[in-house]
């Protein structure tokens, strides 16, 4: 490719969001709901109902059946709803942490790619609103912890029947007034430095000068520390705490790992398809180098954290900690075995073979084809850490694949229309001539 000269690929570019895009946007959603009204008709005439007698059982030797429950059709809308919009607000912070540690780092590559990863993080607050509400209207459905009396020993003075020593004990943790207020305060720190962030760009591009960029650096060292200590805990909270009588001291990075990989993922397929279609004149093979190497590296982060809490839950070989897998490898007459096999080959198999070469990561094809997987694995990925402890052997696919379907194309509808307010190119970035020039 051409090397661009800083006056020619310094003019702004605007992105044009087409009418056949529009519609295929909501084709996407559409198609969603005709696949989640097909999973409720499923589960309304009792497809599969061969496993739900034995499922039944299992949720009732684990506590799972209590009188604040919800059916099984409610209780799997409202998991797959957490679901879908855990990974999708995961991604969309991503965005925002991606262009405060390119900050931080002063670099200059990734100038390219920018405004996309802005584009990103405009799922942030309507994500966040959604995992509030999804939160207090299913939060009985979702999480054990929540139950009325779980935590009470006695009652009228009675011994409770519901009373469980083990969640009572994280209580000064696990109490509805502090979640909700911990849940509040990630996704305020998470949306205010998007929002901060966004603007400092979007004021760089119309006065130019270093002012804005040295702003920019200071708000996301702030961000960075932030985020480092809340995307953890939100971690613990809102996936780990699902299983309540289980934890693990890597969940924390084993959930970050799986949000990282699937941001970049996204940033380099939508650089990729923004460059088909004949934007980013400036981004070059050696960019999507750059992203093809972040991604491969990460699938191997991802790699090592998931072997290291395998490896050693499985050496210790403790029963508190073993149940995990053992829900996951043959657990519920195997119902997730091939899902959890999947999910290491779809995460860290493909995208190692299909990345492990130079010239595959600078191929568009490639890219695209590892990005795509790398999302729907993760996608997969957090089914498998949510599906077993909630819903345990009633889960299914179509429900929740027409609800993921729906927010893909709500956050497609959004994402879009954020890359379509302001230049795909930051025009008056100081580091736009090093990313234009970009090598390696």
């Amino acid at each position: 490719m051409a090397t661009l000269t800083h006056h020619e690929s310094a003019t702004a570019e605007q992105l044009v969001v087409t009418d056949g895009a529009r519609k295929t946007f909501i084709t996407i959603i559409v198609a969603g709901v005709v696949v989640l009204v097909l999973g409720i008709l499923a589960q309304v005439l009792g497809w599969g109902a061969e496993h739900h007698e034995a499922a039944g059982h299992a949720a009732a030797a684990h506590g799972a059946a209590h009188e604040e429950g919800s059916s099984v059709l409610i209780k799997r809308i409202l998991v797959s709803l957490w679901h879908s919009n855990l990974f999708f607000l995961g991604v969309s912070t991503i965005g925002t942490v991606f262009m405060a540690i390119n900050y931080v780092a002063y670099a200059g590559w990734s100038v390219m790619v920018k405004r996309i990863s802005e584009a990103l993080s405009a799922w942030v607050i309507p994500g966040g609103v959604i995992m509030l509400l999804v939160f207090f209207i299913g939060r009985h459905d979702i999480f054990h912890w929540t139950h009325d009396g779980i935590m009470d020993k006695l009652v009228n003075g009675k011994p409770n029947p519901h009373y469980d020593e083990i969640i009572a004990g994280k209580s000064g943790f696990l109490n509805l007034p502090f979640y909700v207020i911990r849940m509040v305060s990630y996704l305020v720190i998470w949306g205010a430095f998007s929002w901060k962030l966004r603007q400092l760009s979007l004021q760089e591009d119309l006065n130019g000068g270093t002012y804005w960029f040295h702003k920019s650096i200071t708000a996301s060292a702030l961000f960075l520390v932030l985020y480092a200590v809340t995307s953890s805990m939100a971690a613990w909270d809102w996936v780990m705490s699902v299983d309540t009588h289980w934890f693990s001291t890597m969940f924390g990075w084993y959930v970050f790992a799986s949000w990282w990989v699937s941001g970049i993922a996204a940033i380099a397929l939508t650089a990729i398809f923004l460059k088909q279609a004949g934007y980013l004149k400036g981004l070059s093979s050696n960019h999507l180098h750059d992203l093809g190497k972040l991604m491969f590296g990460f699938s191997i982060f991802w790699t090592y954290v998931w072997f290291a809490q395998f490896m050693l839950i499985w050496y210790a070989n403790l029963p508190e900690e073993a149940v995990y897998y053992n829900q996951r490898l043959g657990g519920f007459e195997g119902r997730y075995t091939g899902l959890f096999y999947f999910n290491i080959a779809i995460n860290f198999v493909f995208p190692f073979l299909g990345l492990m070469t130079r010239d595959a990561k600078r191929q568009m094809i490639i890219m695209k084809i590892v990005a795509i997987a790398i999302l729907c694995g993760h996608w997969s990925d957090f089914y498998l850490m949510l599906m077993p402890a909630t819903l345990r052997g009633e889960n299914g696919f179509l429900i929740e694949i027409g609800i993921a379907a729906i927010f893909l194309g709500a956050f497609l509808i959004l994402f879009t229309r954020r890359l379509a307010s302001a230049s795909l190119v930051p025009v008056n970035h100081p580091f736009l001539d090093e990313s234009i020039h970009h090598t390696t």
